[in-house]
């Protein structure tokens, strides 16, 4: 349909199909439902398992329709996976090919939004006339750092290293930005193989050059700098639908959980959480525990486990001796899933250490808990440098520059400098930067302005 023949009554059709992980699928269900809002037909594809999880869990609008696809030998997301397996993941996205072409010429959308790794889904969209949006729910910083072409501009067709990942691609926007050791090594996967002929780069990089149109989960209020450098490296618009503020969930904290919280006065309690899919090692997380012990405030520790472990016996194996004992009165730890947006928005709550993914990031800086950022891979390294250092709005912990470990220590001083209500501290900027960036995450008029727009320009696109 051209530009000429759309108008502002004709209803767009859009496919979205995520990653086969929660931390991808969240985000498009969130775009989903904003799009829906706004007059956008949705139909969602992902596996059939994952189907009640996106219904139930992220309260998707029932008049959007959700259709299954078929993959191979059951796999349905990265739950069901070790890391080490990732290749067969992505095996089974790309066996989806036939099913796509299929749905894309029964259901004609004029746009499918599609996620990093179906690097060959611009070409077959383009074949039948759909034309194709990678949206990327990445931070703007994290792909302009990694997956953009000047990234192989200096190696002169030999293979990358961690080395050449410590420092920023030619013309890159700001000098202060840089990997640790550990933290380059750990972006090191993207230029495996994952399948026989392409790394995970390779595939970004891409889905990124052969799209129509690149949608960032972020605004240029927070990324100017690495969305327009974005633009200029892939010489195509770059959209922006916000930082996507989560809905408010539908259901009330549990009594034993709002109990507890209650005993505590305001803003004293720490709650650390790093998802579910991230697990830390026996010293880390006895650093972590008797960091948490020394600061002397309440907390709730999260911990999780791979599922072929038992969470009772990890957890009295790994925490230190006789810590459960010694916080009995004011420390909780857990592992499983629990309410994290109910939790962050009691009142009790004045800190969160988390992991730094961008969604976790968002759900802390709508609620009036203090940042303390603690990545483990990945894009949250990227995520928290926004943070502390560009928007000066949190605070990471110290880490070694080789291994990325962190002690007892590290832990109390960022929670003590966020922590302390003190005129001379440091943190008074950082907790001003976080009202402030909270004021504009929560203005709705803001937000709303993101989707009508993104909207808009859908449609004279389309």
């Amino acid at each position: 349909m051209s530009s000429e023949a759309m108008s502002n009554n004709d209803k767009l059709h859009v496919f979205m199909f995520p990653f086969l992980a929660f931390g991808h699928i969240s985000p498009f269900v969130q775009l989903s439902n904003k799009l829906f809002s706004h007059g956008v037909q949705i139909t969602f594809l992902s596996a059939s398992s994952n189907i009640p999880r996106i219904k139930s869990t992220l309260n998707l609008n029932p008049s959007i329709k959700i259709i299954p696809l078929q993959f191979p030998n059951g796999i349905s997301s990265t739950a069901d996976l070790p890391p080490h397996l990732a290749g067969n993941l992505i095996h089974a996205i790309d066996s989806t090919q036939p099913q796509l072409k299929s749905l894309f010429l029964e259901l004609k959308p004029n746009f499918v939004f599609f996620d990093f790794a179906q690097n060959w889904l611009p070409k077959l969209a383009s074949e039948v006339g759909v034309k194709s949006i990678h949206f990327s729910v990445f931070s703007a910083i994290s792909d302009a750092y990694i997956i953009v072409p000047s990234r192989l501009d200096d190696i002169e067709g030999r293979s990358i290293t961690f080395e050449d990942l410590k420092k920023p691609p030619q013309g890159y926007p700001k000098n202060n930005i840089f990997l640790k050791t550990f933290e380059a090594m750990d972006f090191m996967f993207l230029f495996q193989k994952f399948t026989e002929d392409i790394t995970g780069y390779e595939r970004a990089l891409q889905s990124l050059s052969e799209c129509s149109y690149v949608v960032f989960k972020s605004c240029k209020e927070m990324e100017g700098p690495y969305i327009d450098y974005i633009e200029k490296q892939f010489g195509k618009q770059v959209l922006s639908v916000g930082p996507l503020v989560p809905e408010p969930p539908m259901d009330v904290l549990e009594e034993k959980w709002l109990k507890w919280l209650d005993n505590f006065p305001a803003k004293t309690v720490i709650f650390c959480s790093f998802g579910s899919e991230t697990y830390l090692n026996d010293d880390q997380i006895s650093e972590l525990a008797t960091g948490l012990e020394l600061t002397g405030l309440p907390f709730i520790l999260v911990l999780n486990f791979p599922s072929n472990l038992c969470a009772k016996t990890e957890l009295e194996r790994t925490l230190p001796k006789g810590f459960l004992e010694r916080v009995k009165d004011r420390g909780v730890v857990h592992s499983g899933w629990l309410q994290q947006q109910h939790i962050l928005k009691h009142t009790s709550v004045g800190c969160y250490v988390c992991h730094g993914g961008f969604s976790s990031v968002i759900e802390a800086m709508i609620n009036d808990c203090q940042l303390v950022l603690l990545p483990f891979k990945g894009d949250q390294f990227f995520n928290s440098k926004l943070i502390a250092k560009d928007l000066e709005a949190g605070i990471e912990v110290n880490r070694n520059e080789e291994d990325g470990f962190f002690h007892k220590e590290d832990i109390l001083k960022a929670v003590k400098i966020i922590m302390v209500e003190d005129e001379k501290e440091p943190g008074k900027s950082i907790r001003e930067n976080h009202m402030k960036w909270r004021k504009f995450i929560l203005n709705k008029e803001v937000q709303d302005k993101f989707i009508k727009d993104l909207v808009a320009q859908l449609k004279s696109l389309a």
